[in-house]
């Protein structure tokens, strides 16, 4: 199929259509949002002498959800500039414009009838070929396309995306019999490859995969709650990180979602099954009278938490009033907190006796027996459900990868001993010898399918880590990160301590991967698929050895870490930078002075020093300042004070990136760096980068002398901060740390535009990284950083 998506247009601009709309103009295309034409005037509009014939007017609802886009938390435009691909309309004058899109997805309200009637004008005025998307949450895709022209027919089916676009991964895909399955096929690599989405193809069943378990899942939960006796509060400090789960867990996430938008999504799958799995889906009466008392979570300031003052109260079910929020403690808690895998803590918890052994055990049970009854009726195979779980509800592990950790024939046995009834299809899997669901042979994943085990497919772009390292080992490492070869002549450094914080072991790996790479490889990529990329250097370390007046110690780190900075800048060999979700700090200043960076699309970069009471220790002053002045266009005169106050500015601020285009907007991403929108085909991307720049002929950087502001500089950037702490932003500790930050800037108090070396920067960054470390209020604020999590203003 030649389809390209040069084109969209979306129909319905609510919160699920423009964010649908901000999503598709994040990843560059242009898109068309539709809504309906207003029926009375606002008073502003009839204040300024408008008609309802006025397009203003017409297209009101459309243009004022886009600019809704600019302050809805979290931002669904990935930056505010993508706003200029999203054009407002209206249903009715501007139909006619989708003759010109290849792709309309309808998000209008969920009522069969609206939708057929949109459908039906659809059909008049698309060209052939352009692909037709619902994105309905529950409603049949089959009965949407009946009585539709052929061509529509072929070319429609649904697209669920979850809540909020730009941040859940899944995407599912339902196809009609009508589908032809080379759309299919489009549209699950489109979703992966250009929308960065976990495509799962679903069957046209209520509520599809996700929303039917998940939602069960939740009902479940609450009904255990209430029989066991606990508490909201004590049911959310078990079932969320503690067992793999969204720190949301189960009631902090009912509140998230809305508890109108669960009662209405649970309602759908009641009107539609029977028997036992309707009483299942029915609402308790106490969530019922939540609703109507407008108590519907987040967006209405209340629901099953409640925030006054400082304090988070909970909601208890029986009164419907609000008390202390309340943990669970019990002994098998304390037990799967020592164990170190989400396999071992469910182990540890679920067979234990006491309270919060036997709910996570009735919980986990229902769910996973209920997944293994819809299997065939909502996928085709256990991988779909499991991978639907992990990507849109954010489960660590699905409901068969889950049945497997707790361990497929202890449990069996254990359901079976208390009268629980298992699927025949497993007791059979069972009686045949297959004891998991999934199995790894030479490094390669199987699930088990209709009496055999089958190999896991995956996207030819992901790159997993650990099957490499399972399957090939590792060329070298040690306790903060290895090397590996991740074939075709490309290494890959991975940083592996907790945090991936940058130690001192991590320092000995860098340089050891530029020998390495220099002498054996085409190039090296620095990335690691850890929660985030790297927070920063190791602060406990840094604190101890200062405390211990350790100073030629700390001194010597600093400028072992600044060489190998240096190293990675000035390799023989491309170095690319993967980095993705938190990079702070350290983490920032490894990948500034890397040959390219290939950032995933959610990158939250910044040099974050200030917070701790420092400034950057690793050369990230001088590569920002680098990269600012590199980002310039040639034969443009270039305001060296405007390049110092921006980065000033950045650093003594710690701004940092709210996404990877934002990081470009802050200059810590140049034009010619790369974003990956699917995070899995981060390091497939990175690694096509080294390749690319080993085959154009890459020649090492030069080493260059660095313009500078000097003293008079250094006075602007002082006048800079001392209006901050004027007006109260800036505490006096926090002035003495501008200074620092200014003097390494500006180069010191040499004459304006005078040329300088880095070793001599990095002089200047060493020198005040170790004056402030020594002061006892940033010792304070490291400290507190280490045990609240948060920084300390002093």
């Amino acid at each position: 199929m030649n389809q390209l998506i040069k084109k969209a247009a979306v129909l319905g601009s609510g919160v699920m259509g423009s964010g649908i709309a901000a999503h598709l103009a994040n990843n560059g295309i242009p898109t068309l949002l539709l809504d309906i034409v207003p029926r009375e005037l606002t008073k502003e509009e009839a204040a300024k002498g408008l008609t309802l014939e006025d397009k203003q007017v017409r297209n009101r609802i459309s243009a004022a959800n886009i600019q809704k886009l600019l302050k809805q938390k979290p931002a669904p435009l990935t930056s505010k500039k993508n706003i200029a691909l999203i054009e407002a309309g209206n249903l009715e004058d501007d139909l006619v414009k989708l003759k010109d899109v290849d792709w309309i997805i309808e998000v209008v309200v969920e009522n069969l009838n609206v939708k057929k009637q949109v459908f039906a004008q659809v059909d008049q005025f698309r060209k052939p070929g352009s692909i037709v998307s619902s994105n309905t949450s529950g409603i049949s895709v089959e009965a949407m396309a009946e009585g539709r022209s052929e061509d529509f027919q072929k070319h429609f089916l649904g697209t669920h995306f979850f809540n909020p676009p730009r941040y859940l991964k899944l995407l599912e895909v339902i196809p009609t019999q009508y589908t032809d399955p080379e759309v299919l096929f489009f549209m699950k690599t489109f979703g992966e490859d250009v929308l960065g989405k976990g495509v799962v193809v679903a069957k046209d069943t209520p509520n599809f995969i996700a929303n039917r378990i998940g939602t069960y899942g939740l009902l479940v939960t609450v009904q255990e709650m209430l029989k066991a006796g606990l508490s909201v509060g004590e049911v959310d400090s078990i079932t969320g990180p503690l067992i793999g789960r969204a720190k949301s867990a189960t009631f902090r996430t009912l509140d998230v979602v809305g508890l109108d938008t669960f009662y209405h999504v649970a309602g759908n799958v009641y009107e539609k099954v029977d028997g036992e799995e309707k009483e299942a889906f029915k609402v308790p009466e106490f969530l019922k009278k939540m609703i109507e008392n407008g108590w519907l979570g987040s967006k209405s300031g209340q629901g099953f938490f409640l925030k006054k003052g400082k304090e988070i109260l909970e909601l208890d079910p029986n009164t419907l009033e609000y008390g202390p929020r309340k943990k669970l403690s019990a002994l098998s808690i304390e037990l799967a907190k020592q164990e170190k895998g989400t396999a071992d803590k469910l182990k540890a918890l679920v067979y234990s006796n006491d309270k919060a052994g036997q709910f996570l055990w009735n919980t986990f049970t229902k769910n996973i027996i209920y997944s293994a009854k819809l299997l065939g009726e909502i996928a085709d195979d256990i991988v779909a459900i499991d991978r639907a779980m992990k990507w849109g509800f954010g489960w660590e592990m699905g409901p068969f990868e889950t049945w497997d950790a707790i361990g497929f024939e202890k449990s069996i046995q254990k359901m079976q001993d208390s009268g629980v009834a298992v699927p025949a299809w497993v007791l059979e899997m069972l009686e045949n010898g297959f004891t998991s669901f999934y199995k790894e042979e030479a490094g390669e994943l199987y699930f088990y399918d209709k009496g055999e085990y089958k190999l896991v497919e995956f996207n030819p772009k992901v790159i997993d880590l650990k099957k490499i390292k399972k399957q090939k080992g590792v060329i070298k490492k040690n306790s903060g990160a290895s090397l590996i070869d991740i074939g075709d002549d490309v290494a890959l450094l991975e940083f592996h301590s907790p945090n991936n914080a940058l130690g001192f072991d991590t320092i000995q790996m860098i340089n050891f991967a530029i020998d390495e790479v220099e002498k054996n490889y085409k190039g090296l990529v620095i990335g690691n698929q850890g929660k985030n990329f790297c927070v920063g250097a190791n602060l406990a370390m840094m604190l101890m050895e200062a405390q211990d007046d350790n100073y030629d110690e700390l001194d010597m780190v600093i400028r072992q870490l600044h060489n190998a900075m240096l190293k990675v800048k000035y390799s023989s060999k491309p170095v690319v930078a993967a980095p993705f979700a938190m990079t702070l700090g350290g983490g920032a200043e490894v990948c500034l002075p890397a040959s390219k960076i290939q950032a995933s699309s959610e990158t939250y970069m910044g040099l974050v020093e200030v917070g701790v009471g420092l400034l950057p220790g690793g050369g990230g002053n001088k590569e920002l300042y680098i990269k600012h002045l590199e980002g310039l266009p040639n034969g443009v005169q270039v305001d060296l004070q405007a390049v110092a106050n921006k980065v000033f500015e950045t650093i003594a601020t710690a701004k940092v990136s709210t996404s990877a285009e934002e990081a470009r907007e802050n200059n810590f991403l140049s034009a010619a760096d790369g974003i990956s929108v699917n995070s899995d085909h981060q390091l497939y991307d990175a690694k096509q980068a080294v390749l690319a720049l080993s085959e154009q002929g890459f020649k090492p950087r030069v080493r260059r002398k660095v313009p500078v502001v000097g003293e008079p500089g250094y006075a602007t950037l002082l006048l800079g901060a001392e209006g901050m702490r004027l007006s109260g932003y800036l505490s006096e500790h926090d002035m003495k740390i501008a200074k620092k930050i200014a003097y390494v800037i500006a180069g010191g108090t040499v004459p304006y535009g005078t040329e300088v070396d880095e070793e001599y920067l990095l002089n200047l960054e060493r020198e005040a990284f170790l004056s402030l470390i020594r002061e006892p209020k940033t010792q304070q604020r490291m400290q507190h950083m280490l045990l609240k999590g948060k920084p300390l203003r002093n």
